[in-house]
């Protein structure tokens, strides 16, 4: 790392992060009522500082009547009782700091609760203080929004009021109206919530899908609002002023270019509104890449994928709480991967996604499992895990929709996987069953056993932090002679990881020119300390079993440093 990015290296603590999100409802109930809450997230905190996590992301704890899995919200300055109390929030944010580890929440904030005391003053009257604070019109107007979120339930983006004869918006479920962010009123109760978590300790917030929440087609009252990106820049301006080094996580599930604009200002090559994006588009090519045994899909996204601004990342994962999205694949593609990963309607969602989890997907193949993990963790980007993941949980198709990945975390061999103490209470979801039950994928069972993959899980986030190019250098893609070999080069001042991912069912040897590396020059595999050594122009021949990978550090530095930077 050049001497003039340690400084900037302190203040971007994200960029070389392990981030850990937790489904608070079904991760570890304390009190036996069947319901996993703050002391239970407490108390399981020695596992995340084991398995290496930095961050800890918590979904929604506040008051909420569930129409929506807690995003639907009552209370943006409370917590729901279910989960404990403010008390209970203290004692998690303090073990989290004592542990060296930062936590985000969700900040869900394109729309509240119909139970929600603002929304239930706005349709009491016309007149109401509050009725600006939402959108409302005497009948959708043609150039609205368009298309629900969840077309399984909800027909329309507009629900008829009958108190005020007004239809008012909503992207989400009908009990989930949209707020009026062109309301300068609502922009400051915005900020005034980061504020109140941000004075609590709270290092920033996953900002729950941000292209809605700056949406205003349709809407009267639109020119009141500053330019969405300029509002965004604003957000992220009183975050930093609030706390210096927090961050703005942001979904922005849309096409490279239109996500890029979200990093804000890439003139000056440093984002000013949201700190990380998501990489929506590179998860679902790396789906498509593991269903055909080829690595052009990934390897053209890779390619395309905008680089982040000096003040911005992305974040890449390779699955979270909702159904694994497919909907930027086209329909041949997504057809492929159903086909593949989900054959059955049942483990299909909204047409667009699967609601399974990767092991089960790949019948327990730890060699692919492995292999999508080592991608999540090599690729360019801040790491992103969903609570589960690090032991192989599987889903559990007779829970409705997208509650079949979010089952309770299976921490013993016992029948509720040792989540909760209590018998015979009903469950948030039902407990997996099967090859992939508590009974044969647990943690207690594999904190221990190295091979387990937990412990591989434990491997990949070690060397992950003994590679700092993975998180803070230029890469670049680099053609490999074998169509399943991913191939991609990692490079800062003085140092450079060469890594190779096998998605095909072949062995294979896979010969790679490695740019600015001169014959006769040792590679070491960061795992095995097996080396390897460069012919002449730089050309490194790299055996690979079937769904394999390798990580392999360029011994002497580059030659020519610069024509390793990013393409």
């Amino acid at each position: 790392m050049a001497a003039d990015d340690m400084g900037h290296a302190e203040d971007a603590w994200w960029r070389s992060a392990v981030v850990y999100q937790v489904y608070p409802r079904s991760f570890a109930d304390s009190d036996g009522d069947g319901v996993g809450d703050l002391d239970g997230l407490t108390g399981r905190l020695d596992h995340l500082s084991g398995l290496g996590v930095d961050v800890l992301w918590l979904s929604p704890v506040n008051p909420s009547p569930q129409a929506d899995n807690g995003y639907d919200i009552s209370d943006y300055q409370d917590i729901d009782p279910v989960f404990g109390d403010l008390a209970a929030f203290d004692r998690l944010l303090g073990a989290v700091h004592e542990r060296g580890m930062k936590l985000v929440m969700d900040l869900v904030v394109n729309h509240t609760s119909d139970h929600h005391p603002w929304f239930q003053d706005a349709r009491s009257s016309r007149t109401s203080k509050y009725r600006d604070w939402y959108v409302w019109c005497d009948s959708p107007p043609e150039d609205g929004p368009e298309g629900v979120v969840f077309p399984d339930v909800e027909k329309s983006v507009w629900e008829y009021d009958e108190t005020t004869e007004q239809y008012y918006l909503h992207r989400f479920y009908k009990q989930q109206p949209d707020l009026n962010v062109a309301n300068p009123a609502v922009r400051d109760e915005i900020a005034r919530i980061m504020g109140f978590w941000t004075q609590l300790g709270l290092s920033g917030f996953r900002v729950d899908a941000v292209p809605f929440l700056l949406e205003t087609d349709g809407q009267e009252d639109a020119d009141q609002l500053p330019d969405p990106h300029e509002y965004l820049a604003d957000l992220r301006a009183f975050l930093g002023r609030r706390s210096g080094d927090a961050v703005l996580l942001g979904e922005v599930n849309l096409p490279y270019p239109d996500t890029a604009k979200f990093f804000g200002d890439s003139e000056s090559s440093r984002g000013d509104e949201l700190t990380m994006c998501f990489d929506f588009i590179g998860m679902q090519q790396m789906y498509l890449s593991m269903t055909r045994g080829e690595a052009a899909p990934l390897a053209a996204a890779l390619r395309e994928r905008p680089a982040a601004p000096r003040d911005a990342h992305w974040a890449t994962f390779v699955r979270n709480h909702d159904e694994l999205t497919l909907d930027k694949l086209d329909d041949d593609e997504r057809a492929e991967v159903f086909a593949a990963f989900g054959p059955d309607k049942d483990m299909q969602l909204y047409d667009r996604g699967l609601r399974r989890r990767l092991p089960p997907m790949v019948d327990g193949d730890r060699r692919r499992v492995e292999l999508a993990y080592s991608l999540l963790f090599s690729l360019p980007g801040t790491p992103v895990l969903f609570y589960g993941e690090e032991i192989g949980m599987g889903e559990n198709l007779a829970a409705a929709g997208r509650q079949a990945v979010r089952t309770p975390m299976q921490w013993t061999p016992d029948k509720s996987g040792g989540f909760t103490a209590g018998e015979g209470v009903e469950l948030p979801n039902p407990v997996v069953t099967g090859a992939f039950g508590p009974a044969k994928v647990n943690a207690h069972d594999q904190a221990h056993d190295p091979a387990s993959p937990l412990g591989r899980m434990r491997t990949l986030i070690e060397r992950y932090r003994e590679a700092p190019e993975l998180a803070w250098g230029d890469y670049r893609v680099i053609d490999a002679d074998d169509p399943g070999v991913l191939a991609h080069l990692s490079s800062l001042e003085g140092g450079a990881v060469l890594v190779l991912h096998n998605v095909s069912e072949r062995s294979v040897t896979a010969s790679v020119e490695v740019p600015g590396l001169r014959g006769g020059r040792l590679l070491t595999d960061v795992f095995t300390g097996d080396t390897l050594k460069s012919a002449a122009a730089g050309l490194v021949d790299v055996p690979l079993d079937p769904y394999g990978y390798r990580w392999l550090r360029v011994n002497t530095p580059l030659d020519d440093p610069d024509r390793a930077t990013a393409v």
